[in-house]
């Protein structure tokens, strides 16, 4: 961390002739609970060591001046002018900052340099990391006084209008109330949540990236959104009650929806089984019992496969590849699908063995190339100096 941050400061006082805050925001990783987010279920994300860092001054002028380090490109802007950029990577600044002008906030300009150590397209959530840094840093330089909830919400309603993303809230909320060596519980229907232990002592969190997003991914998950709808609407023939696939059991999608259409059944069971899982994998990590956990990790990338049908040949290879190595606890696809990383709990000492015996296989028979890192669980998004 100490390299980039001094970079940091040396790249913004180069530039802008003065001397920064630097703030931390991280991406995150989702242990289990996929696309029960839309459906008023569980997640239990948690933020990583891997993570966005920006570099910040107020200006005496209303001038946007920004620079980013990975593409060495700048852009600027007046306060007045703030409108959607086809350049593409300023639009998440951008989007920020046009949400805290809706709210009224944002006296000044100011001067912002960023640079990262998170992988952009491997899942981990490098937009909701800029976006919660932007936010926080501002709301920190012009004494805001915004609440953390306020700014996720002004970070997801960044995502929606400026990047076109209509993204759930899980991952600004996991990169802005991260906690070191915790997931968090978060119920998508009320917001409360709950920091949950995660014992890594002897393992750690292996990321294998895919290196491949398949075009299916946008579409495909608006279809599963309307597949989920549907069955829940034939749910709320007979049981009015019902209000999200949350509240559906097995044995009402046997009543109503099994017998109507077998694909619309498979999705809707994945989502009410994930919930379940989500529900007694915290308790496995009360228990300390990560073996259980992993195995629950293996059964929701087989629902995610069979019935949910939002993986690919590439994140089913790397599951196959590793799932009965006697290192390996848990592995799965994380993310909304059609590509990017899996994510596996993997015992300490076999980490090195299990990279080098994947990658030239993996090469070899998908013709792409594997990027494996480990990831930590680390605080949230923060100020560092």
């Amino acid at each position: 961390m100490h390299l980039i941050v001094t970079s940091l400061r040396h790249v913004f006082s180069t530039k802008f002739d003065e001397q920064p805050t630097i703030f931390r925001s991280p991406g995150r990783i989702n242990i289990i609970g996929e696309h029960t987010d839309y459906n008023d279920g569980f997640v239990l994300p948690a933020a990583i060591d891997k993570a966005v860092y920006i570099a910040i001054a107020p200006r005496k002028d209303t001038i946007i001046s920004l620079f980013a380090v990975a593409y060495n490109k700048s852009f600027e802007i007046n306060l007045e002018d703030i409108a959607i950029t086809k350049r593409g990577w300023p639009n998440y600044i951008l989007g920020v900052v046009h949400e805290l002008q809706q709210r009224g906030h944002l006296p000044g300009g100011f001067n912002m340099v960023i640079d990262a150590d998170l992988p952009v397209g491997a899942g981990l959530s490098s937009s909701a990391a800029i976006e919660c840094a932007a936010v926080f840093a501002l709301n920190e330089i012009f004494s805001m006084q915004l609440s953390k909830m306020e700014m996720i919400h002004i970070a997801q309603k960044a995502e929606h209008t400026f990047a076109g993303v209509m993204c759930g809230i899980m991952d600004q909320f996991a990169s802005m109330f991260g906690r070191k060596g915790f997931v968090m519980k978060l119920d998508c229907r009320s917001m409360e949540y709950e920091y949950v232990p995660f014992d890594t002592m002897g393992m750690k969190i292996l990321m294998l990236n895919t290196n491949v997003k398949h075009t299916l991914a946008s579409t495909e998950y608006n279809v599963r959104r309307e597949e989920c709808q549907k069955g829940l609407s034939w749910v709320q023939e007979k049981y009015p009650e019902v209000k999200a696939l949350r509240d559906v059991t097995e044995q009402m999608l046997n009543e109503d929806v099994k017998p109507r259409d077998k694909v619309i059944d498979s999705r809707c069971r994945f989502i009410v089984q994930e919930i379940q899982r989500l529900q007694l994998a915290c308790i496995d990590l009360l228990n300390k019992d990560m073996e259980s956990v992993g195995k629950k990790m293996l059964a929701t990338h087989s629902g995610l496969q069979h019935l949910y049908g939002v993986s690919c040949k590439e994140l089913d290879y790397l599951v196959d590849a590793v799932k009965d190595h006697p290192g390996v606890l848990g592995a799965r696809m994380m993310g909304g699908g059609f590509g990017g990383c899996t994510i596996n709990l993997v015992k300490e000492k076999y980490v090195d063995e299990i990279i080098s015996l994947l990658e030239k296989k993996y090469e070899a028979d998908m013709k792409l190339p594997l990027t494996a890192f480990t990831v930590e669980i680390e605080n949230g998004t923060e100020k560092i100096q």
